[in-house]
């Protein structure tokens, strides 16, 4: 193999275009190019294998150039998570990389190996390619030994052997030659495991039972009329940040891409915050896709009796780890150079007392939704109410907040609001399981904390409810006061409470989390998910057109592939933060499915 893993690349600098595959085991990030450039094995959370995402040095990528490239269309499948990248030459030759990770139905259960194919299809004249096999073995950022057969070669990394079987010319693959492509080639990337047919033949059956079942899946949603192809890009990769052996559900797929340049502001979201997981099952819920709330519930009601303070934190690992500690990858440059690369993440330590709501409200849909194949029951309550007792007692304590402040802790008005659902809705389960007495208990308690919510939080200098109790800042996450159904969308306060973060946090189209210095200074760039928000307290409040017109805005921000990082900055439009992010695409279904005109006034 061609002895070059350290050299500066002249590879141009990528940017956030960028597609996901996945299969609800693994993921990988596919540029615009056509080249793999993160991927993290063998679970979401492991030591990349790819890592030219957040690395300037010319390792850490499976890249199949184009000798005389002059043009790239890139798109997926429709209504599928299979990746589609069409290169063209300067001779008329075209040449199409199809990615995907196999994912569908096989023996009663669904067959989502750790593997990636990537096949290779001539779609015109001859086109000559050189392929860049250069995989690390993980955060050391070495080249992993390797062994090779006659139609496969081993990398000897870390975690894991990853083993690429192909039919392509392994000698031509390995020393980085050109060679022609003159019909169908596979690259099969996956576990140490011989492929015992022909690699073509398994290229071609997974991806037809793979987009079969893709398809099959967005058949089902329960969509808007308006923006369906949107929502449904949206609900497939929510749909892919569930690892399904556990059913966490993960922020994003990537660690370490900057909130705004070179801010530092660099977090690993591989991990399960319970927030972002219950915004994301909530929005497949609404559109009928189920069966990731029912592997969210098994995995909290798992860490919630592993618990035996009843202690939640506000992330675990994706195998419901409790310990995340952050370290420095310093063999990664960073996301443009822009350091450092963080492993882990160190708010799983802090206090975060909107976890309890979060976990109460994730499970509330259990005793009412009579699709599920296992409804809630008394002793599903009987461990909520666990919780339930912590959130009457934490609601007015200070905590790090919703934005996971590093350097203070203060009575966010946001964390109390969620503690109080918390209560509510143990009050609207027990009635349910015909519990009177435990329903006058716990409507008690959520009416003492409302009360006190709206006395301490409400801020008379700005007519609307403040970041913290006695505060006078303002945050983007008063906004989802009429979700929760904390107080009516008609009422002034709430009418105050959005023109109030309007004029605060407003910039231009784009909404900021919150305006106040922070522990790294001044916030920079828009947080995607809070104009989310905001258009849908505009709805509420009845400015339905201004609400059409900046979520239409917001679409058109999105990737080429229709997908959505975590920041934007207001001033150029580039997006910013890891990728893609969950929160985002949530918002997206969410304001899709309030705004959009619905099926029967339409058709």
């Amino acid at each position: 193999m061609a002895d070059r893993p350290g050299e500066a690349t002249d590879t141009p600098e990528l940017n956030l275009e960028l597609g996901v595959i996945g299969n609800c085991q693994i993921a990988a990030l596919i540029d615009a190019g056509g080249a793999l450039v993160w991927s993290c094995l063998p679970r979401f959370d492991a030591q990349p294998a790819f890592s030219r995402l957040v690395d300037t040095e010319d390792r850490g990528h499976f890249s199949i150039e184009l000798i005389d490239h002059c043009d790239t269309r890139q798109y997926y499948r429709h209504n599928t998570a299979i990746l589609c990248t069409e290169l063209s030459d300067l001779h008329g030759a075209v040449l199409r990389i199809t990615d995907f990770c196999p994912r569908f139905r096989q023996y009663g259960r669904y067959y989502r190996p750790v593997m990636m194919i990537r096949r290779l299809e001539v779609l015109r004249g001859n086109p000559v390619i050189r392929t860049r096999l250069r995989p690390t073995s993980g955060w050391d950022g070495q080249q992993p030994a390797t062994t090779r057969g006659s139609n496969h070669v081993r990398f000897i990394r870390e975690e894991q052997v990853l083993r690429v079987t192909t039919d392509a010319p392994l000698t031509h693959v390995l020393e980085e030659t050109p060679f022609v492509v003159d019909g169908t080639m596979t690259f099969v990337l996956g576990p140490d495991e011989s492929v015992k047919e022909s690699v073509d033949a398994m290229g071609r059956r997974f991806l037809e039972n793979t987009e079969t079942h893709w398809r099959e899946w967005a058949r089902s949603l329960a969509i808007p009329f308006e923006w369906q192809r949107e929502v449904i890009r949206a609900a497939i990769t929510l749909k892919l940040s569930a690892y399904e052996d556990t059913g966490a559900v993960i922020a994003a797929f990537t660690t370490s891409i900057p909130e705004a340049a070179d801010s530092g502001r660099n977090w690993d979201y591989r991990y399960c915050w319970l927030r972002d997981a219950y915004f994301t099952v909530h929005a497949l819920n609404r559109l009928g896709a189920t069966r990731t709330m029912e592997g969210f519930l098994r995995y909290i009601i798992n860490l919630v009796a592993a618990s035996g303070d009843h202690r939640l934190q506000p992330l675990y690992g994706i195998g419901g780890e409790r310990r995340i500690d952050e370290t420095r990858a310093d063999a990664f440059n960073g996301y443009r150079g822009m350091g450092p690369v963080r492993v882990g993440n160190a708010a799983y330590h802090q206090d975060q007392h909107d976890v309890y709501g979060t976990v109460v409200l994730a499970a509330t849909q259990a005793f009412f939704d009579e699709r599920l194949e296992r409804p809630g029951d008394k002793a599903l309550y009987h461990r909520l109410c666990a919780l339930g007792e912590e959130a009457a007692r934490l609601y007015d304590q200070p905590d790090a907040g919703i934005w996971e402040y590093r350097g203070r802790a203060r009575v966010h008005t946001y964390s109390a609001m969620m503690c109080w659902a918390a209560c509510d809705r143990l009050r609207r389960i027990a009635e349910r399981l015909g519990l009177d007495a435990d329903a006058a208990r716990w409507q008690g308690e959520a009416g003492r904390m409302h009360e006190t919510i709206c006395r301490e939080a409400w801020c008379e200098r700005h007519g609307a409810f403040a970041e913290t109790f006695g505060g006078d800042t303002l945050d983007a996450s008063l906004l989802l006061m009429h979700e929760l159904g904390f107080i009516a969308p008609d009422d002034p306060r709430f009418i105050g409470t959005v023109e109030a973060i309007e004029g605060q946090l407003r910039r231009g189209d784009h909404l900021f989390r919150y305006a106040a210095e922070d522990d790294f200074g001044l916030p920079e760039n828009a947080f995607n998910i809070c104009t989310f928000w905001f258009i849908d307290a505009l709805q509420a409040i009845g400015r339905g057109e201004e609400a059409r017109r900046l979520f239409c805005n917001m679409l058109g921000h999105r990737t080429k592939l229709g997908l959505l990082s975590e920041d934007l900055n207001t001033e150029n439009g580039e997006l910013w933060g890891n990728f893609p992010q969950t929160y985002s695409m949530v918002g997206l279904i969410h304001s899709a499915m309030r705004l959009s005109r619905s099926w029967e006034e339409s058709l």
